[in-house]
Protein backbone atom coordinates (compact mmCIF):
# COMPACT_ATOMS: atom_id res chain seq x y z
CA UNK A 1 0.00 0.00 0.00
CA UNK A 2 1.08 3.42 -1.03
CA UNK A 3 1.37 5.25 2.27
CA UNK A 4 2.46 8.64 0.97
CA UNK A 5 -0.49 9.04 -1.39
CA UNK A 6 -3.89 9.53 0.89
CA UNK A 7 -5.84 11.11 -2.20
CA UNK A 8 -6.56 7.33 -3.81
CA UNK A 9 -10.63 5.99 -5.00
CA UNK A 10 -10.56 3.83 -1.45
CA UNK A 11 -10.35 7.55 0.63
CA UNK A 12 -13.46 8.90 -1.39
CA UNK A 13 -15.43 8.16 2.39
CA UNK A 14 -14.49 7.36 6.06
CA UNK A 15 -16.82 5.61 8.37
CA UNK A 16 -16.28 6.62 12.01
CA UNK A 17 -18.05 5.47 14.99
CA UNK A 18 -18.84 8.34 17.85
CA UNK A 19 -20.99 8.18 20.75
CA UNK A 20 -22.80 4.71 19.69
CA UNK A 21 -22.88 6.29 15.67
CA UNK A 22 -21.62 5.05 12.98
CA UNK A 23 -20.57 8.36 10.52
CA UNK A 24 -20.30 8.56 7.26
CA UNK A 25 -18.06 11.17 5.84
CA UNK A 26 -17.66 11.74 1.99
CA UNK A 27 -14.62 13.48 0.89
CA UNK A 28 -12.85 14.92 -2.16
CA UNK A 29 -9.29 14.21 -1.77
CA UNK A 30 -8.71 15.08 -5.71
CA UNK A 31 -10.34 18.38 -5.81
CA UNK A 32 -7.88 21.35 -5.22
CA UNK A 33 -9.98 22.76 -2.17
CA UNK A 34 -8.28 21.82 0.93
CA UNK A 35 -12.09 21.69 2.78
CA UNK A 36 -12.67 18.48 1.11
CA UNK A 37 -10.43 16.31 2.80
CA UNK A 38 -11.23 15.08 6.11
CA UNK A 39 -7.91 16.33 7.97
CA UNK A 40 -6.84 14.31 10.99
CA UNK A 41 -7.62 16.98 13.82
CA UNK A 42 -11.57 16.43 13.21
CA UNK A 43 -11.05 13.16 13.87
CA UNK A 44 -9.20 13.68 17.25
CA UNK A 45 -11.75 16.46 17.81
CA UNK A 46 -15.03 14.20 17.99
CA UNK A 47 -12.92 11.03 19.77
CA UNK A 48 -11.91 13.87 22.57
CA UNK A 49 -15.85 14.66 22.88
CA UNK A 50 -16.89 11.15 23.14
CA UNK A 51 -14.20 10.33 25.86
CA UNK A 52 -15.28 13.42 27.85
CA UNK A 53 -18.69 13.32 27.23
CA UNK A 54 -19.89 11.36 30.55
CA UNK A 55 -19.42 14.46 33.09
CA UNK A 56 -18.12 17.48 33.12
CA UNK A 57 -18.47 20.37 30.40
CA UNK A 58 -19.18 18.06 27.53
CA UNK A 59 -21.75 16.16 28.91
CA UNK A 60 -25.05 15.96 27.05
CA UNK A 61 -26.98 17.08 29.65
CA UNK A 62 -25.08 20.53 29.97
CA UNK A 63 -24.61 20.93 26.02
CA UNK A 64 -28.69 20.56 24.97
CA UNK A 65 -29.47 23.38 23.04
CA UNK A 66 -25.87 24.88 23.38
CA UNK A 67 -25.83 27.32 19.74
CA UNK A 68 -22.22 26.06 18.26
CA UNK A 69 -21.08 27.20 15.30
CA UNK A 70 -18.04 25.59 13.28
CA UNK A 71 -15.51 27.72 11.15
CA UNK A 72 -13.96 25.98 8.11
CA UNK A 73 -16.08 22.83 8.51
CA UNK A 74 -15.03 21.11 5.12
CA UNK A 75 -16.51 17.58 5.19
CA UNK A 76 -18.26 18.53 8.69
CA UNK A 77 -16.88 15.95 11.21
CA UNK A 78 -16.29 18.22 14.15
CA UNK A 79 -19.57 19.48 13.62
CA UNK A 80 -21.07 16.41 14.07
CA UNK A 81 -19.34 15.58 16.94
CA UNK A 82 -21.08 18.51 18.60
CA UNK A 83 -24.79 17.67 17.22
CA UNK A 84 -24.14 14.19 18.75
CA UNK A 85 -23.99 16.15 22.23
CA UNK A 86 -27.19 17.71 21.85
CA UNK A 87 -26.29 21.18 20.75
CA UNK A 88 -27.40 23.35 17.79
CA UNK A 89 -24.71 23.73 15.17
CA UNK A 90 -24.15 25.70 12.21
CA UNK A 91 -21.84 24.37 9.99
CA UNK A 92 -20.08 27.48 7.83
CA UNK A 93 -17.03 27.30 4.87
CA UNK A 94 -16.92 29.00 1.82
CA UNK A 95 -19.61 28.85 -1.02
CA UNK A 96 -16.64 25.85 -3.11
CA UNK A 97 -17.09 23.51 -0.15
CA UNK A 98 -21.00 23.90 0.71
CA UNK A 99 -22.18 20.70 -1.91
CA UNK A 100 -19.95 18.40 0.09
CA UNK A 101 -20.81 19.65 3.14
CA UNK A 102 -24.65 19.66 2.63
CA UNK A 103 -24.16 15.56 1.14
CA UNK A 104 -22.84 14.66 4.72
CA UNK A 105 -25.36 16.46 6.00
CA UNK A 106 -28.32 14.01 3.99
CA UNK A 107 -25.75 11.33 4.25
CA UNK A 108 -26.16 11.69 8.19
CA UNK A 109 -29.48 12.72 8.46
CA UNK A 110 -31.29 9.82 10.35
CA UNK A 111 -29.04 10.33 13.40
CA UNK A 112 -28.93 14.04 13.01
CA UNK A 113 -32.91 14.49 13.49
CA UNK A 114 -32.62 12.50 16.44
CA UNK A 115 -29.92 15.04 17.51
CA UNK A 116 -30.64 18.68 16.84
CA UNK A 117 -30.34 20.47 14.32
CA UNK A 118 -27.34 20.81 11.98
CA UNK A 119 -27.48 23.50 9.58
CA UNK A 120 -25.24 24.87 6.51
CA UNK A 121 -24.22 28.41 5.91
CA UNK A 122 -21.71 29.88 3.62
CA UNK A 123 -19.61 32.18 5.87
CA UNK A 124 -16.27 33.89 4.61
CA UNK A 125 -14.09 35.13 7.22
CA UNK A 126 -14.06 38.71 8.16
CA UNK A 127 -17.38 38.44 5.70
CA UNK A 128 -19.55 41.40 7.74
CA UNK A 129 -23.06 39.85 5.77
CA UNK A 130 -22.67 36.51 6.49
CA UNK A 131 -21.77 36.72 10.05
CA UNK A 132 -24.81 38.65 10.69
CA UNK A 133 -26.48 36.37 8.55
CA UNK A 134 -25.83 33.59 10.91
CA UNK A 135 -26.90 35.79 13.66
CA UNK A 136 -24.37 35.79 16.73
CA UNK A 137 -23.37 35.23 19.77
CA UNK A 138 -22.75 31.48 20.21
CA UNK A 139 -22.37 29.62 23.07
CA UNK A 140 -19.23 27.24 21.10
CA UNK A 141 -17.07 27.98 18.22
CA UNK A 142 -15.11 25.27 16.84
CA UNK A 143 -12.80 24.66 14.30
CA UNK A 144 -10.37 22.04 12.95
CA UNK A 145 -7.31 22.38 10.94
CA UNK A 146 -8.30 26.02 9.90
CA UNK A 147 -5.16 27.74 10.21
CA UNK A 148 -2.25 26.66 7.28
CA UNK A 149 -1.24 30.13 6.56
CA UNK A 150 -0.56 33.25 8.19
CA UNK A 151 -2.82 35.41 5.72
CA UNK A 152 -5.03 33.72 7.80
CA UNK A 153 -4.94 34.59 11.11
CA UNK A 154 -6.39 37.94 11.51
CA UNK A 155 -9.36 37.57 9.68
CA UNK A 156 -10.17 33.86 11.37
CA UNK A 157 -9.65 36.05 14.55
CA UNK A 158 -11.91 38.96 13.93
CA UNK A 159 -14.38 36.63 12.99
CA UNK A 160 -14.40 35.05 16.43
CA UNK A 161 -14.55 38.13 17.88
CA UNK A 162 -17.58 39.41 16.20
CA UNK A 163 -19.43 35.98 16.51
CA UNK A 164 -18.68 35.73 20.32
CA UNK A 165 -20.69 36.70 23.28
CA UNK A 166 -19.37 37.37 26.93
CA UNK A 167 -19.56 33.69 27.18
CA UNK A 168 -18.38 32.04 24.51
CA UNK A 169 -16.14 29.19 24.67
CA UNK A 170 -13.74 28.45 21.53
CA UNK A 171 -12.31 25.37 21.23
CA UNK A 172 -9.67 24.92 18.14
CA UNK A 173 -8.24 21.40 16.94
CA UNK A 174 -4.90 21.94 14.92
CA UNK A 175 -2.13 20.26 13.80
CA UNK A 176 1.28 22.04 13.37
CA UNK A 177 2.71 21.86 9.89
CA UNK A 178 4.84 25.20 10.43
CA UNK A 179 6.92 26.33 13.34
CA UNK A 180 6.50 29.99 11.64
CA UNK A 181 2.65 30.36 11.74
CA UNK A 182 2.28 28.54 14.61
CA UNK A 183 4.30 31.05 16.39
CA UNK A 184 2.79 34.02 15.12
CA UNK A 185 -1.00 31.81 15.75
CA UNK A 186 -0.01 31.32 19.67
CA UNK A 187 1.18 35.00 19.79
CA UNK A 188 -2.33 36.43 18.11
CA UNK A 189 -4.35 33.86 20.57
CA UNK A 190 -2.83 35.24 23.65
CA UNK A 191 -2.84 38.58 22.85
CA UNK A 192 -6.80 38.43 22.64
CA UNK A 193 -7.51 35.61 24.14
CA UNK A 194 -7.56 33.35 27.17
CA UNK A 195 -5.69 30.28 25.32
CA UNK A 196 -5.18 27.17 27.09
CA UNK A 197 -3.96 23.63 25.95
CA UNK A 198 -5.73 20.55 26.63
CA UNK A 199 -3.84 17.85 27.75
CA UNK A 200 -3.24 14.58 25.71
CA UNK A 201 -4.02 12.88 28.88
CA UNK A 202 -8.09 13.93 27.78
CA UNK A 203 -8.04 12.86 24.49
CA UNK A 204 -8.51 9.25 23.02
CA UNK A 205 -5.86 6.72 24.05
CA UNK A 206 -5.83 6.25 20.45
CA UNK A 207 -6.63 9.49 18.19
CA UNK A 208 -4.21 11.41 19.32
CA UNK A 209 -0.62 12.74 17.70
CA UNK A 210 2.14 14.40 19.51
CA UNK A 211 1.54 17.55 16.57
CA UNK A 212 -2.26 17.70 17.32
CA UNK A 213 -3.24 20.14 19.98
CA UNK A 214 -7.18 21.18 21.32
CA UNK A 215 -7.13 24.25 22.52
CA UNK A 216 -10.01 26.03 24.89
CA UNK A 217 -9.83 29.96 24.66
CA UNK A 218 -11.89 32.36 26.39
CA UNK A 219 -11.86 36.25 25.15
CA UNK A 220 -9.77 38.35 27.37
CA UNK A 221 -12.51 41.12 28.79
CA UNK A 222 -12.02 44.35 27.24
CA UNK A 223 -9.93 46.85 29.42
CA UNK A 224 -8.73 44.77 31.79
CA UNK A 225 -5.07 43.42 31.56
CA UNK A 226 -4.85 39.66 32.09
CA UNK A 227 -1.77 37.57 33.49
CA UNK A 228 -0.68 34.86 31.74
CA UNK A 229 0.11 31.51 33.03
CA UNK A 230 3.85 30.67 33.50
CA UNK A 231 5.47 27.29 33.03
CA UNK A 232 7.77 25.99 35.77
CA UNK A 233 10.84 27.89 34.51
CA UNK A 234 8.59 31.11 34.87
CA UNK A 235 8.14 31.05 30.72
CA UNK A 236 5.08 32.68 29.28
CA UNK A 237 3.09 29.58 28.62
CA UNK A 238 -0.85 28.81 27.98
CA UNK A 239 -2.72 26.55 31.01
CA UNK A 240 -2.94 22.72 30.44
CA UNK A 241 -6.62 21.92 30.46
CA UNK A 242 -6.54 18.80 32.73
CA UNK A 243 -10.20 18.95 34.56
CA UNK A 244 -12.85 19.43 31.88
CA UNK A 245 -15.32 19.86 34.31
CA UNK A 246 -17.83 23.08 34.62
CA UNK A 247 -15.20 24.25 37.55
CA UNK A 248 -12.31 23.72 35.82
CA UNK A 249 -11.29 27.50 36.28
CA UNK A 250 -11.27 27.13 39.85
CA UNK A 251 -8.39 24.76 39.83
CA UNK A 252 -10.45 21.76 41.14
CA UNK A 253 -9.04 18.14 41.23
CA UNK A 254 -8.86 16.99 38.04
CA UNK A 255 -11.95 13.80 37.54
CA UNK A 256 -11.25 11.60 35.61
CA UNK A 257 -14.33 10.18 32.95
CA UNK A 258 -16.45 7.49 33.90
CA UNK A 259 -17.93 5.00 31.43
CA UNK A 260 -15.06 6.58 28.55
CA UNK A 261 -15.01 4.83 25.18
CA UNK A 262 -12.66 1.53 25.16
CA UNK A 263 -9.67 1.99 23.85
CA UNK A 264 -8.66 0.65 20.70
CA UNK A 265 -7.42 -2.98 19.62
CA UNK A 266 -4.30 -3.24 18.63
CA UNK A 267 -3.23 -4.93 15.47
CA UNK A 268 -3.83 -4.65 11.95
CA UNK A 269 -3.79 -0.87 10.39
CA UNK A 270 -7.05 0.88 10.35
CA UNK A 271 -7.79 4.27 8.72
CA UNK A 272 -5.99 6.41 11.46
CA UNK A 273 -3.21 4.60 11.30
CA UNK A 274 -2.47 4.49 7.93
CA UNK A 275 -3.21 8.04 7.41
CA UNK A 276 -0.78 8.77 10.13
CA UNK A 277 1.91 7.00 8.13
CA UNK A 278 0.87 8.99 5.04
CA UNK A 279 3.02 11.96 4.98
CA UNK A 280 0.10 14.48 5.35
CA UNK A 281 2.19 17.69 6.52
CA UNK A 282 5.09 17.21 3.11
CA UNK A 283 2.26 16.76 1.18
CA UNK A 284 0.13 20.04 2.32
CA UNK A 285 3.24 22.02 2.02
CA UNK A 286 4.12 20.56 -1.40
CA UNK A 287 0.74 20.88 -2.88
CA UNK A 288 -1.00 24.11 -1.69
CA UNK A 289 0.72 27.18 -3.61
CA UNK A 290 0.35 29.98 -0.88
Amino acid sequence: MDYDRLNSPNTSAISLEVMGHRLHISQDPNSKHLGTTVWDASMVFVKFLEKNSRKGRFCPSKLKGKRVIELGAGCGLAGFGMTLLGCDVTTTDQVEVLPLLMRNVERNRSWISQSNSDTVAELDWGNKEHIKAVEPPFDYIIGTDVIYSEHLLQPLMETITALSGPKTKILLGYEIRSATVHEKMMEMWKSNFIVKTVSKSKMDVKYQHPNIHLYMMDLKAPLIPEVEATDDNGNDDEEVVSNLGEDEDNGLKSESCSGSSPEAKSGSLDDWEIRRCGAMAARLLKDVKL
